[in-house]
């Protein structure tokens, strides 16, 4: 079994806010000082002559559809409270998807809806020891931030070579602690997208008890032959509950309007734990208007998958090993050289998400970006010779 969440560098400030908090005999609870901080996408610099991109957050870089536009400004009752249990969106939504409205439960974006999962099953129980939720490491850098703060344990479980899940791995680190195990597919952010088949086997060695997140933000992108899809898996796992957000597809990130799907079983005590009014008036009417230009969404989804490729054949033709690739991001394994690669983006007014001395996370945005992310591979592999993970 892989060892529970270690410490990660904390900012010099978090420090300095602990220190002066205990010279006034405030004291936090004291899994704040364990916990890593949420490093968000930088802007990108700005360079003289040239346009500047972000490419470091995975947002779409086209704004909402025109007539979501328009469905926000016609929103006037901002004074209101809005309508707690999202009723009209669970509606549109269940009619979409084919499920029961009563299993759909939103939040505040999918990490709200993780959140909500998380302090409904996973914690400091009536027992010493603390609860434990297993996920793949690296993967969505929250899950530590969210495991820890739900007063739970996390146990990460190391990446494959080819950068997907180890559920091997993942199911003989189950212990009668474990209350939650946190799938991401396409894990972000390395880029593999996981099977029906896989899944399938992963959750017939899971006991009953434990329950299975498959977080399913970037499901929209997977292009994947036999990739899973939650909507119907969870129907034959009471124990499943799929997350999924329109944070992505739909370009609503700032509007955070994400979801869960389950059954009853589990959606009875996601209720409970989630919080009121999450889903603001507007970001509802967004969704279900960009719901209802579905296919415009679609159109806007496959342009950036097109480009997906377009990125990913190119860098692999210059002699770069990228790992599979099924979200709006392709990962690039650097090593020592991550820190070297994100200045030399910087220089070309390009911001990209750098993880320590790991790899380079790039968001697919708009074609002249990715041409010249696309530039600046060609010129690092020229000068260093082409890193990367194993082919898959």
């Amino acid at each position: 079994m892989s060892a529970p969440d270690k410490p990660i560098n904390i900012a010099d400030e978090t420090a300095g806010d602990i220190a002066g908090n205990e010279a006034v005999g405030i004291h936090p609870r004291s899994v704040l000082g364990r916990l890593p901080r949420y490093a968000a996408g930088k802007p990108p610099v700005v360079i003289e002559g040239l346009r500047s991109y972000k490419l470091s957050s995975n947002e779409n870089p086209l704004p909402p559809l025109p007539a979501v536009l328009e469905a926000i400004g016609n929103q006037t009752a901002v004074n209101r409270y809005p309508d707690p249990l999202t009723t009209a969106l669970r509606g549109e939504l269940g009619a979409f998807l084919g499920v029961p409205p009563e299993d759909i439960v939103t939040g505040a974006g999918s990490l709200g809806a993780l959140n909500q999962i998380l302090a409904a099953f996973a914690g400091q129980n009536d027992y010493d020891a603390p609860d434990e939720v297993i996920y793949p490491w690296r993967s969505f850098e929250a899950y530590p931030i969210c495991v820890g703060l739900a007063g739970a344990m996390g146990v990460q479980i190391p990446l494959l070579p080819d950068s997907a899940h180890d559920l091997d791995a993942m199911a003989d680190a189950i212990t009668e602690r474990t209350r939650v195990i946190l799938l991401c597919t396409p894990n972000n952010p390395t880029g593999p997208a996981l099977t029906d088949d896989q899944v399938r086997g992963f959750l017939e060695r899971v006991p009953s008890h434990v329950v299975v997140v498959l977080d399913e933000a970037y499901v929209e992108f997977v292009r994947k032959p036999g990739a899973v899809d939650g909507i119907q898996l969870y129907r034959d796992y009471p124990n499943l509950v799929v997350l999924r957000t329109f944070s992505k597809a739909h370009g609503l990130a700032g509007l955070r309007v994400g979801y869960s799907i389950s059954q009853p079983a589990l959606t009875q005590h996601l209720r409970v734990s989630a919080t009121p009014f999450a889903v603001s008036q507007i970001a509802e009417h967004a969704a279900i208007t960009s719901l209802r230009h579905i296919e415009e969404v679609r159109e806007r989804v496959q342009a950036i998958v097109d480009e997906r490729t377009r990125v990913v054949e190119a860098l692999r033709g210059c002699g770069w090993e990228v790992p599979e690739a099924e979200g709006n991001f392709i990962w690039l394994e650097l090593g020592d050289t991550t820190p070297e690669f994100a200045a030399l983006a910087d220089q070309q007014a390009l911001s990209v998400r750098a993880f320590g001395v790991e790899g380079i996370r790039v968001s697919i945005g708009e074609p002249e970006a990715n041409s010249r992310f696309i530039a600046l591979c060609r010129a690092f592999v020229e000068e260093h010779g082409a890193p990367g993970t194993p082919k898959n």
